[in-house]
């Protein structure tokens, strides 16, 4: 287990550039399984989770070629479906949650598609019934066995139909789209989730000669198709990332420059982080986040009521942004609440917070209200283990605007979502060095 060890208090300067997005790849790498054909991605992220999924899909019978960084071409025509029944695919698959969108596109092209329960971040109950409700919408006859945790499809032919999802769940969307593409006749998915990511993977399928329309919407129609053929496709900056960092110019009182974020496809992040009061500059493609010399003071509403920051689904607020936004109040001028509507658990990792002299009232699971320093008193250096990725970059913020050296342990939970995160934080004049 590998910790960091932090020197905070020092400003970054210059240029960084974001990852391919991690839940976009998550669907993407697993879309390769609907077709034979060879299929190129492009700027996928070198993190845990998506290495964990490009071995599965490997384990799987997917023939994986790297051609650069980031860059492979997967071809999906001799998979092992014998392996979905191993004791080793339990236990590669129980380690990553991405893996639950396997199913989608194995039930739909092998008539069968088998799961362990997935693992993932430890932030409350993430539940994986939309997924099946819209697989036995599709025909499919489900079971699940409570001793090993194992869930499993079958159907001969999905057959398309049309349902309302009980919630608009991101990776419930892209399993049953995955699924309905192959699918005998119209599927239409209403409440359907409609983030850039999806909408990434809906295009991509579309290049593969899949036709889906209402892409954006909350309303997909998809009409089946008997086969698909190959693509190339380009992921998307991660719009997490992009928020990290604008947080950790702020926090650390840094100019930085944030490469080619994809401004179209960051939806209300930059309004978000200006009702901070921190200063976004476009340009072109690019974001500027000049030195916060005198700090950044947090808006209230219009009637002088206090701001509340709070998560949704798209194209509200991402909930993975949230934690970020916690630790950047800590050094406002102001208050904030911070209402985390979508997960139990996220936001018990305050208490680290604290510790480090941020004044934080949790109200409870969901909520906590911060009121801010204003820059007059610094966070303290600390020792604090990692819950989760977003907690885990939060906490990492944290330690290197504060006074002192700081220990994150635990620190796979953030290699689980930031490509080599200390040596690209080195390169903008951190302190930081991994043990």
């Amino acid at each position: 287990m590998g910790i960091f060890k932090i020197e905070g208090g020092h400003k970054l300067r210059g240029k960084i550039q974001p990852q391919g997005a991690k839940n976009e790849a998550l669907q993407v790498l697993c879309a390769v399984l609907l077709s034979s054909e060879k299929i190129t991605i492009h700027n996928i992220p070198d993190i845990i989770d998506v290495n964990k999924l490009i071995t599965l899909l490997g384990n799987l019978g997917v023939k994986t070629e790297k051609l650069a960084h980031g860059s492979y071409v997967f071809q999906a025509d001799e998979v092992d479906l014998e392996y979905l029944e191993s004791s080793a695919f339990k236990e590669d698959g129980s380690r990553l949650r991405g893996s639950i969108m396997i199913i989608g596109p194995l039930l739909t092209r092998f008539g069968k598609g088998y799961i362990p329960k997935p693992g993932g971040d430890k932030i409350g109950r993430r539940r994986l019934d939309t997924h099946f409700d819209g697989f036995i919408k599709l025909g499919a006859t489900f079971r699940y066995n409570k001793e090993d945790y194992f869930f499993g499809v079958e159907s001969k032919k999905l057959k398309g139909a049309y349902m309302l999802l009980d919630e608009a769940s991101v990776t419930g969307t892209a399993n049953i789209v995955m699924a309905a593409v192959l699918a005998e006749g119209k599927t239409t998915i209403y409440n359907a989730a409609c983030e850039p990511y999806l909408q990434q993977l809906c295009k991509m399928l579309n290049r593969m000669g899949a036709k889906i329309s209402g892409i954006g919407s909350n309303m997909l129609t998809i009409e089946g198709v008997t086969s698909l053929i190959g693509t190339e496709h380009t992921i998307l900056p991660d719009m997490v990332e992009i928020g990290s960092w604008i947080g950790l110019a702020a926090m650390t009182k840094s100019a930085l420059t944030i490469k080619n974020v994809s401004w179209d496809n960051l939806g209300q992040i930059p309004d978000v982080f200006k009702k901070l009061g921190i200063t976004i500059e476009r340009k072109g493609e690019d974001i500027f986040i000049p030195e916060h010399t005198n700090g950044y003071q947090i808006q209230n509403y219009i009637d002088g009521s206090i701001l509340t920051v709070s998560d949704a689904p798209w194209p509200g607020f991402t909930p993975d942004l949230l934690s970020v936004i916690l630790v950047i109040a800590t050094q406002a001028k102001g208050e904030v609440l911070v209402h985390q509507k979508m997960f139990e658990s996220r936001l018990f990792f305050v208490d680290k917070l604290i510790d480090m002299g941020a004044k934080i009232i949790l109200c409870d699971p969901h909520r906590a209200t911060i009121i801010g320093h204003d820059f007059k008193s610094s966070l303290k250096a600390t020792t604090m283990t990692s819950p989760d990725i977003r907690a885990g970059i939060s906490l990492l913020i944290a330690a290197l605007s504060a006074e002192g050296t700081s220990i994150i342990h635990n620190i796979e939970q953030i290699d689980r979502g930031y490509e080599r995160i200390d040596e690209r934080l080195r390169a903008i004049g951190a302190k930081i060095e991994r043990v």
